[in-house]
């Protein structure tokens, strides 16, 4: 569930890399207030880019671990269901 919410934080970044990214080539950057540097825009969007890049690595790791925790937890309900069980409900020795 982490990893998705990962990949929602990643898309968002992606998607104001891309808008900064723009800004930079267009008229937008020279109304009053707003840095007027173009390269800084451009600079504004690789870093929020790369930011997005990595939020997604932490999402594929994320939902990587969670399915190696399923398994095994599937594995151990399986293990527990073959083994056999004495009278009194505990496994056989």
């Amino acid at each position: 569930m982490l990893s998705r919410n990962l990949y929602i934080l990643a898309a968002t970044l992606g998607f104001f890399a891309l808008v900064a990214y723009v800004i930079g080539f267009s008229g937008i950057a020279h109304e009053p207030g707003a840095p007027q540097d173009a390269s800084l825009w451009h600079m504004i969007g690789i870093i929020l880019l790369l930011l997005g890049l990595v939020v997604t690595l932490f999402g594929v790791f994320q939902s990587m671990f969670e399915q190696a925790e399923r398994r095994s937890a599937r594995q151990a309900g399986q293990d527990r269901a073959k083994s056999p069980r004495r009278s009194d409900g505990g496994p056989v020795r």
